[in-house]
């Protein structure tokens, strides 16, 4: 939702930031080797339960991942391999912060339902970056959605701030994560059956080169040996 509907306004208030960090030396690549760094940062305080440090390191994971494409741009270096290794810290990303929760609860709870809330949490989102993938792979476009990244690190950073509705949170970003990769999939879905012919029409398409049966006994003949046409007791 966020992508779809501010991405345009966002990227060029960014505009001049990404300039500015140019001018510095720094790269879209460092910028998103930091956001890694700072998941990983968040991971182990949520993890030792240290969850309002946690939320500062969250804050510092978003911020690497909203301004890299603006040093890129910035740099003239928006390229195939950039958005190939962006993408894959995303992933990253996200189940470093969801691991840090999920060891956070064994710790703090231990009940195995609430211990699976965060691992479904990335099980969900993770449905709703490969639809994407997919869908980008096959030339079909499933942008948008109810949530997208940013929100859920929005949401997560609410139930950080306040732990008592921490468990809630996570149980609504599995619902709105599955919600999500569901219009994605029916997005794109209908894009493909739009871009799909008819069983009717690929018949037609597709013209008959078969032969008929006279013809093949036909060419049956012609290539047999002589020899082998020849009648018993017949002259050389």
């Amino acid at each position: 939702m966020f992508d779809g509907n501010f991405r345009s306004q966002i990227d060029a208030g960014l505009k001049p930031i990404g300039a500015s960090i140019k001018r510095l030396g720094v790269t879209a690549d460092m910028i998103t080797g930091a956001g890694v760094v700072f998941a990983v940062a968040a991971a182990v305080a949520i993890g030792a339960g240290a969850l309002n440090l946690g939320l500062l390191f969250l804050v510092l994971t978003g911020i690497p991942d909203l301004i890299d494409g603006a040093v890129a741009k910035a740099w003239g270096q928006a390229s195939k391999r950039g958005a190939f290794f962006d993408s894959v810290s995303d992933r990253v990303t996200d189940a470093l912060l969801f691991g840090g929760v999920t060891w956070y609860l064994v710790a703090s709870d231990g009940r195995p339902w609430v211990v699976m809330l965060p691992v479904a949490c990335y099980a969900t989102a993770s449905w709703v970056s490969y639809v994407r993938a997919k869908a980008d792979s096959l030339g079909f476009d499933a942008r948008g959605g109810l949530v997208e990244r940013a929100e859920r690190f929005i949401l997560l950073a609410l139930g950080l701030l306040f732990p008592v509705l921490l468990l809630p949170v996570l149980a609504l970003i599995v619902v709105l994560n599955a919600i999500t990769a569901g219009q994605r999939f029916v997005k794109v879905w209908r894009q493909a059956t739009a871009d799909t012919p008819a069983l009717s029409d690929r018949r037609r398409r597709r013209p008959r080169v078969g032969r008929s049966t006279s013809q093949r006994w036909a060419e049956r003949r012609t290539s047999r040996p002589t020899s082998a046409r020849r009648r018993p007791g017949g002259s050389a």
